[in-house]
């Protein structure tokens, strides 16, 4: 009975679905393949926020004005933390979990918003700060902006410069979200910077 229904459907038909199953198939086969001989790169990190890069360079700015001793990317009990003051075990981070992972260690930790502008630090560290000018918005070594800009420390060699260049490009460029403006002061900070290492080497 169910062969006499199958020959009442055109033939037509019949190849459609068939042409349709096979292919869906085909498909979903070269996706399954696709992903397990050339999986897609990790992304280790969540979009660049803008305000973060400008937060640190003026928060380098404020603790150079008040000549307190700094390092980046210092590790504190296992956590990497954005700025470390060694003369007072302070901890300075934007990272609310590692704020909490250090609660229970000896350092004085202090979290940032990215919002919070570096001159407003010396609020809340704990410790007396001379009184400063009314702006540290701006760094005004045009080698030291140019670091900040991209997000290193003056003493960087060429290679560390080109590096960091690839990635802020990546994130001012405007086709990803940035503006051409940023872009521009991106190029700019390179060009400094990089000339700033030749003169160096």
């Amino acid at each position: 009975m169910p062969l006499d229904a199958l020959s009442t459907i055109p033939s037509w038909f019949l190849f459609g679905v068939l042409g349709g199953v096979g292919a869906s198939i085909a498909v979903g086969s070269a996706f399954y393949f696709g992903e397990r001989f050339f999986p897609a790169p990790e992304r280790t990190s969540q979009r660049h926020n803008p305000g973060a890069s400008r937060r640190r360079s003026e928060i380098r700015a404020y603790l150079r004005a008040i000549e307190e001793p700094f390092t980046e990317g210092a590790e504190v009990a296992g956590e990497v933390v954005d700025f470390y003051l060694p003369d007072r075990d302070v901890v300075v981070t934007f990272d609310a979990r590692i704020y909490f992972a250090l609660q229970s260690h000896t350092a004085y930790v202090i979290l940032c918003e990215h919002e919070m502008p570096g001159a407003q630090l010396g609020r809340r560290l704990p410790f007396e700060v001379p009184r400063l000018g009314p702006s540290l918005d701006s760094t005004p070594d045009p080698v030291v902006a140019a670091f900040d800009r991209l997000d290193i420390t003056p003493g960087a060699d060429e290679s560390e410069i080109k590096r960091a260049y690839r990635d802020r490009v990546k994130e001012v460029h405007p086709d990803q979200g940035g503006t051409s403006a940023e872009f521009t002061q991106v190029r700019e900070a390179y060009s400094t910077a990089l000339n700033h290492a030749g003169r160096q080497s």
